[in-house]
């Protein structure tokens, strides 16, 4: 190889090196000035039923809040938000039967969500019947999609056209028994902590005689257990009082049964984290409501605490005769 020859193929060798260097650091760069994706969550539920408010809720913790957005436009507003350079980081978008004839699109905007990891959560704000005519004849509207019919018609239209998308949601809140301050500490509960636990947990005691909550997950019945209510010194009292508490567990199988349902727990939540749901209502029932409920309630909301679990304890109907 002549000397002129050997220096280009130098000089060549140089060249590629320097524009593999230039390639590599364009590559880098780009992945460090990659745009950040936006939190994302859907707000929907029954008209009605709060979902204003929750919206109002997450707008004054900072999130960006569109309200009747078509669907089919979610993803165009999440890549929006995306080149905000960090300006929207956190995205709630209300969907409603306003927008009813774009729910076709719902799907597949959700399977586009999943495709760009978008980390996305439905919240679905549900109501009584009674509560929702209620509410409706209190502000003498009709509801949107009664048309001739009456407001018992429009409710159940809506139900059915919602009941696949209440499927899919990671968080169900039942209002029917909410005010707007108490929906708003739920919403709070829910998305006010500067960092998202992996999973939350709402604890609820509740009375078979009043009625299944609306939302729960999981339902426990304690009525296997003795009715404190038949021990003359502990009707008075609840399951949050000592003596009550105790009477509860000293009984056969409520200590087992709290041990082992905690280790279900485990098994649940682990499968919940791995499908992505991030919130789980475990609703605990006796007859009324008022001690059994409440002290295993108490129990299951401290062992789920000291499982890592971050948990809300309700106990809806302790209060009521």
């Amino acid at each position: 190889m002549t000397e002129h020859a050997q220096e280009d193929q130098n000089e060549r060798e140089r060249a590629d090196g320097a524009a593999h260097v230039s390639t590599g650091s364009t590559t880098e760069k780009a992945e460090a000035t990659a745009p950040a994706i936006p939190e994302l969550v859907i707000i929907s539920g029954m008209s009605g039923a709060g979902r204003s408010t929750a919206a109002k809720c997450l707008e004054d913790l900072g999130w960006f809040v569109v309200d009747n957005l078509p669907p089919a436009l979610i993803p165009t507003m999440v890549e929006l938000g995306a080149r905000s350079q960090g300006n929207v980081a956190r995205i709630a978008v209300v969907v409603d039967v306003r927008g009813r004839r774009f729910f076709d699109n719902l799907r597949e905007s959700l399977a586009d969500l999943a495709a760009k990891h978008v980390t996305r959560r439905i919240v679905f704000l549900e109501s009584s019947d009674d509560a929702l005519v209620r509410r409706f004849e209190s502000v003498r509207r009709p509801h949107p999609l009664q048309g001739d019919g009456r407001i018992v018609d429009g409710i159940a239209a809506e139900r059915d056209l919602l009941r696949e998308l209440r499927g899919d949601a990671d968080l169900v809140i039942d209002t029917s028994s909410l005010n707007v301050h108490e929906l708003r500490a739920k919403m709070d509960a829910q998305f006010a902590g500067d960092e998202e636990p992996e999973l939350r947990a709402t604890v609820m005691s509740f009375g078979f005689k009043y009625g299944l909550p609306v939302d729960a997950d999981l339902v426990v019945d304690c009525r296997f257990l003795p009715n404190p209510h038949w021990v003359p010194e502990l009707r008075p009292f609840t399951g949050l009082n000592e003596e009550v508490s105790d009477y509860v567990f000293d009984q056969p199988g409520a200590k087992e049964f709290l041990n082992q349902y905690t280790e279900l727990l485990q098994l649940i939540a682990a499968g919940y984290r791995r499908e992505g749901k991030r919130y789980v209502t475990i609703a605990v029932g006796c007859t009324g409501g008022k001690h059994r409920s409440v002290a295993m309630s108490e129990k299951l909301a401290a062992r789920l605490a000291t499982e890592g679990v971050e948990t809300v304890l309700v106990h809806r109907d302790m209060g009521r005769e």
